[in-house]
């Protein structure tokens, strides 16, 4: 009734499956987390937190092998919005932080959220280490 399928099909990979790249999870959760962090360097730049931005900078590093670049591109957002970004953005990279066990960039990732907390609220004591 049916003529059975004579070619291979279209939705199969390689045969062999070391013709394509794979990671490991925690390799993607470096990448993320790099990501996450790079993100929230590009917005404490913006802010002028040189100090911030150097602590974020070594993590940056230290995930991906390089220095992060870094640029001085200005979206003209508010200091408000910029601090709220960066709090979300912190707050992003705690989560992957935790998950993958990385504890230098869970405890700066926290430090950087209280920052931000603190300039919004503008509560000094928030932000004390």
């Amino acid at each position: 009734m049916y003529e059975p399928i004579r070619t291979k099909s279209v939705h199969t990979t390689a045969d062999d499956p070391g013709t394509y790249p794979h990671r490991s999870r925690e390799e993607e959760l470096d990448i993320q987390l790099a990501g996450h962090l790079a993100a929230l360097l590009a917005v404490t730049d913006e802010l002028g937190d040189r100090e911030g931005g150097e602590l974020i900078a070594r993590q940056v590093a230290r995930l991906r092998g390089a220095p992060p670049a870094r640029h001085a591109g200005l979206t003209g957002a508010s200091p408000e919005a910029l601090h709220r970004r960066a709090h979300a953005l912190a707050g992003r990279a705690l989560v992957v932080a935790a998950s993958r066990a990385d504890t230098a960039a869970a405890i700066l990732a926290a430090e950087r959220m209280d920052a931000h907390t603190a300039a919004l609220t503008g509560d000094p004591l928030v932000a004390a280490p």
